[in-house]
């Protein structure tokens, strides 16, 4: 696993994508919690973009979970088959939607605890909810978030959870849920799965990755 970072270094990281992005935020699109609870759930192992393409004309139609109760598993999913897993992620928005009508009055929860007690409702959509729905810090670690964090270094840990843990202990909570959205967009833009684009990135001077590589080829 890669050494961390120190705190000082990892706020020089955050500052340098503060300044390259600065307007990051969540790329899924949605009007209230509601809307942002549903959008999550389908996005897993999905990308914004095609969730976005769905919602636009799901939310027209379905707008409470009153709305999406009136529908058979199978005529939700067959409004969002584009997306993978829809059968799944259809019966677990069904089951979620009836939990928000039977004993939260319609309303989305606003503690991850919670929320994670729903259908198809994990630590990630918990944190991503309450993070951009109802401003509670709160760092999601989604594919991004874990490969760039741990690339660099604010991070060293092979698994989610404890990925968190680290970007809890080392980023200044106020920072949390900014941070999310900065990892994301590097992550989506330089710091790629297959081939990051290290000749194009800002943070080789701290990037662990990126050491190691120059590193190998050195030797």
């Amino acid at each position: 696993m890669t050494k961390k970072l120190k705190k000082n270094e990892a706020k020089e990281v955050i500052d340098i994508l503060l300044k390259l992005y600065p307007d990051a935020k969540a790329e899924l699109n949605f009007s209230n919690p509601f809307e942002l609870l549903i959008a999550t759930i389908l996005s897993a192992q999905t990308t914004d973009v095609q969730v976005n393409k769905v919602t636009e004309e799901l939310f027209k139609e379905l707008k409470a979970p009153e709305d999406y109760l009136k529908l058979s598993a199978d005529e939700l999913g067959e409004k969002i088959k584009t997306i993978g897993f829809y059968n799944n992620k259809s019966r677990n928005i069904l089951a979620t939607c009836k939990i928000l009508v039977e004993k939260y009055g319609c309303k989305v929860p606003e503690d991850k605890e919670t929320l994670m007690t729903l259908p198809g409702v994990g630590r990630k959509t918990a944190n991503v909810v309450v993070s951009n729905a109802f401003g509670t810090p709160a760092i999601a670690v989604d594919t991004h978030v874990f490969r760039v964090s741990n690339r660099i270094g604010l991070a060293s840990s092979d698994n989610v959870n404890d990925t968190e843990k680290d970007l809890m202990g080392i980023i200044d909570k106020e920072m949390w849920s900014k941070a999310h959205h900065l990892l994301i967009f590097h992550g989506r833009r330089i710091c790629k799965a297959r081939k990051p684009l290290c000749e194009e990135c800002s943070l080789t001077e701290y990037c662990k990755y990126y050491k190691a590589a120059r590193r190998g080829k050195n030797e």
